[in-house]
């Protein structure tokens, strides 16, 4: 279906926005998935303070060519953007969607501290636990030496007992 003149400018000023606002952006593949799980999956990236937004790729290019430094990803099929502000939100959320949905929901690539990043690339970042959980595997690294001598001391104050 064509789009006039005016809508592909609001597009285009949408996604100028989107670049210049989002520290981290996801392209995503999507075809075949349901109404229902796109809007369950809509209002789960907006809980989570992600953007969801539908464009054409020429449009996407367009705004996007350039931008950034590396080689776009190729963007095949219906292609959607996924971004926000905090840097791996966005990959998280559509990776976690694209498990419950293999056939029909897929990372492409995206942007990542200002570079184009590919599909694989994008899901290893999407894999990186989120700031509670990293925070507690630095805690738990931190505390394994002093917890190892607490029970090496226990065990030479037993010895002696």
């Amino acid at each position: 279906m064509a789009i006039t003149k005016a809508k592909k400018q609001d597009i285009l000023a949408k996604l100028e926005s989107i670049k210049n606002e989002a520290n981290s952006v996801v392209f995503v593949g999507f075809k075949g998935i349901g109404v229902a799980d796109t809007t369950a999956m809509r209002a789960k990236l907006r809980e989570e303070g992600v953007g969801y937004f539908v464009a054409k790729k020429t449009l996407i290019g367009r705004a996007f060519d350039g931008a950034y430094q590396g080689d776009a990803p190729a963007l095949e099929g219906e292609v959607a953007v996924a971004w926000s502000t905090d840097a791996i939100a966005p990959a998280q959320n559509v990776l976690a969607f694209a498990k419950k949905h293999k056939e029909s929901l897929a990372i492409l690539g995206g942007v990542f501290e200002g570079a184009y990043k590919n599909q694989v690339e994008m899901t290893e970042i999407a894999s990186i636990p989120a700031l509670p959980v990293l925070r507690g595997m630095f805690v738990n690294v931190i505390n394994a030496p002093i917890q190892g001598l607490v029970l090496g001391l226990n065990a030479i104050a037993q010895k002696r007992a």
